[in-house]
């Protein structure tokens, strides 16, 4: 099959049968180049027809406090007060600009995550 762009779901599939025939690729080969082909194919055509929505901010927050064992009041240090951290995770204060930042700064949340709508 020769590499193009997926339109169709029967190009989609094809593609996935080719990207998994190719997975035993040599490293430096030109079937590792091949495979590395097949996949941005695959990938931009999953981007296009099965998008990923955004989490929700509050939700993002949550989930690196648990991945990093932290607790409300180790949030105090990164946004101003434990307040303000209760607020936020209790939905009573939308994020400002510079709790963004500063969430974005040390707990390393993608900033577009961090301005959506929760």
């Amino acid at each position: 099959m020769k590499a193009k762009i997926l339109k169709t779901e029967a190009d989609y599939q094809a593609a996935l049968a080719r990207v998994e025939s190719l997975m035993d690729a040599t490293p430096g080969s030109a079937k590792e180049e091949e495979l590395e082909l097949w996949s941005l194919l695959v990938e931009r055509y999953e981007q296009e027809h099965f998008p990923i929505d955004l989490p929700d901010p509050v939700e993002a927050i949550k989930f690196r406090m648990e991945q990093e064992g932290l607790r409300q009041k180790d949030l105090a240090k990164v946004l101003p007060g434990k307040n303000r951290v209760s607020e936020v995770l209790h939905r009573k204060r939308p994020l400002s600009l510079g709790m963004i930042r500063s969430l974005h700064k040390h707990l390393h949340i993608p900033a577009e995550v961090l301005i959506g709508t929760p």
